[in-house]
Parts: structure tokens; C-alpha cells; sequence
């Protein structure tokens, strides 16, 4: 059975309330989880725009361990795991959580590339409000900048030469449209 009225679920990433953007979300419903709080200094702008989000019904969830290690896994592929805050693999594996619901259609509101990043890579819904979307995935990887050698994973130190390494684009690929 299908089920064509999905309900539209926001997942609000902390560049959605730092944006200063007003949210107007009467379509939707709107979800975030705990760690969003803590990267917004209490008494400020930013952190009564995010009260007043609460206010109007933005309920506050915690993902499922199984959707972190799901985000934690896709991130290690895309190269993005260390670009990732902890408050970024939440609102991921939250998004994740939402998606693997039936009835329910996630969109991350962020203007994070690498969430971007992440969450094409995972089929999860973007939209954006300040910045332009990506249009490209990319998969990062690292050059030892001394021997010049290529590192399809994120190290930090050349296991050749010694030398320190500096994160590059391994590949790209366009993004499709989505509806």
C-alpha cells in the first residue's frame, strides 16, 4: 500500500535559525534535535529565534543509534566524517530516522554543504535558504604535500614521507533534480 500523503517533517540544522531567515513552517511539521541547542548561546538573537521556534511547535528528538552509525558509515564513504559536528551526524541520522518512516517525507533545512553532501548521498531531501545548493557530490580524500600522493581517506600525516596531508576532492559527480 502506498501512501500518498506523506507528512512533510523539517529537520532544522543549526545555519536554518543562525541565518536570521524568518521559518514559517504551517505546511509542515518541524523537528531538531538537542545538540542544535547547545550551539547557540543562551540570551542571545539566535537562541530566542530558536525558542520561539519551540514555541510554535518545534519538537526536539533524539536520533536512533542505528541511524548514527547509517550517517557515520555514508559520511566515511563521501569523505565528509571529519567535516561533521556532532550536531551535523544528528540532524543527519534524524533525517535518516524520519525517512525510514513510510509516512513521513524529510528535507533537512540547511545551508551546510557538507550535510548537503551527506544527505544526497543518503536520498534525504535539501533545502536551502541563504546559500545556493550544492550541485555536485563530492567525495573528499587527502594529498601528502610533500611525495604528492593521493589518500582516498582523510589521514593527516603521510605514511610514505611523513609529511603533513591537505584535503582535496577526490571526485565529483553532478546531482540530479530532485522534485
Amino acid at each position: 500500500m502506498v501512501i500518498k500523503n506523506k507528512i512533510k517533517i523539517y529537520v532544522i540544522d543549526t545555519s536554518a535559525i543562525l541565518s536570521g531567515i524568518p521559518i514559517n513552517f504551517n505546511d509542515a511539521e518541524m523537528v531538531t534535535t538537542s545538540c542544535i541547542s547547545m550551539e547557540l548561546k543562551p540570551g542571545g538573537k539566535d537562541y530566542r529565534n530558536f525558542q520561539y521556534l519551540i514555541e510554535k511547535g518545534l519538537s526536539i528528538i533524539s536520533p536512533s543509534k542505528k541511524s548514527i552509525e547509517i550517517v557515520i558509515s555514508k559520511s566515511n564513504k563521501t569523505g565528509d566524517k571529519d567535516r561533521l559536528s556532532k550536531a551535523d551526524i544528528d540532524v543527519l541520522a534524524l533525517a535518516v530516522d524520519m525517512k525510514l518512516d513510510d509516512k513521513k517525507n524529510a528535507i533537512i533545512l540547511t545551508d551546510d554543504y557538507s550535510i548537503q553532501n551527506v544527505a544526497d548521498a543518503l536520498d534525504i531531501k535539501i533545502e536551502n535558504f541563504g546559500q545556493p545548493k550544492i550541485t555536485k557530490r563530492f567525495k573528499w580524500g587527502c594529498r601528502c604535500l610533500g611525495c604528492r600522493k593521493k589518500f582516498h581517506e582523510n589521514i593527516k600525516i603521510c605514511p610514505i614521507c611523513g609529511a603533513a596531508t591537505k584535503e582535496i576532492i577526490s571526485s565529483g559527480e553532478d546531482i540530479k533534480k530532485r522534485k
